[in-house]
């Protein structure tokens, strides 16, 4: 299917339109035909009615603009992007729709951007070195950095099994014991590896361990009040807060004098 040419019609009207060339150009055959047969009969008169026929025809399409051309001659083309001036229903909603769907993929790709970045923010830098130092066996400064880490996330369930698991490393049952089940309090579940991992193999040993499982691996059966509980936590702050200003003090931002005063002020707490 091609395309009809207003200038090549207007051309035809003006130098084949005494034979209907035009008409048969822009597809009407009868019409066509019709000139044909004018041109013979009126001939034999010798009257040129064909050739006004086709002079009319070449002004009229010469007044015709672009788009009623291709709107009456070349319909046959409407779902086709290539007619000019011409904007079907049909294309105008492709067109929309395309717009539209590339407006929708550019707000997800920027929510995805915006929450991967939101993630990276949250990203918690001493969990990383908490987990590298304790598997280079320096567990008192894994320590450090896992208690750090509860500072900026204190509901960090792995922070909290990491600290169980250092500190039984370590030998300290109650803050094992008190860390492993803050680990579960905040959604830990895996029981059987609490029975098994090796680095929990010291506070499996202790009688307090018994009461805690046998309740369920909940700690309310420990004959530990709050009270402890509160004061197990505040120790780990407090070295963590300690630990602060000694980096503080080595970076030159604190002058021992500073040092000493900010340490007081910790202590007396």
């Amino acid at each position: 299917m091609y395309r009809r040419s207003k200038a090549v019609a207007i051309m035809l009207a003006f130098f084949g339109g005494v034979f209907g060339a035009h008409r048969f150009y822009l597809g009407e055959t009868g019409a066509g035909i019709f000139y044909v047969m004018l041109m013979i009969f009126f001939s034999m008169a010798k009257f040129p009615v064909t050739a006004i026929l086709s002079f009319v025809d070449a002004i009229r399409m010469l007044m015709m603009s672009p788009r009623d051309f291709d709107r009456k001659y070349n319909a046959h083309l409407a779902g086709q992007a290539n007619v000019p001036g011409q904007a079907p229903r049909q294309q105008r909603q492709q067109r929309r729709g395309a717009r539209g769907r590339g407006r929708q993929q550019d707000i997800l790709e920027e929510r995805r951007r915006q929450s991967s970045r939101s993630t990276k923010a949250r990203v918690n830098p001493y969990k990383a070195t908490g987990i590298k130092k304790y598997k280079d066996f320096e567990i008192d400064e894994a320590i450090e950095d896992f208690n750090k880490g509860l500072e900026i996330e204190p509901r960090d369930v792995s922070l909290h099994f990491n600290l169980a698991c250092a500190h039984s490393m370590v030998e300290d049952k109650d803050k094992s014991l008190f860390h492993l089940s803050q680990a579960i309090k905040y959604g830990f579940k895996d029981f059987e590896k609490i029975r098994t991992h090796d680095d929990l193999a010291f506070l499996r040993i202790q009688s307090e361990y018994e009461q805690f499982e046998e309740n369920g691996f909940k700690l309310d059966a420990i004959k530990i009040n709050k009270a402890q509980e509160r004061g197990l936590l505040d120790d780990d702050v407090l070295l963590s807060q300690l630990n602060k200003l000694a980096e503080l003090r080595k970076k030159g931002l604190l002058s021992d004098e500073e040092f000493a005063i900010e340490k007081k002020k910790l202590m007396r707490r």
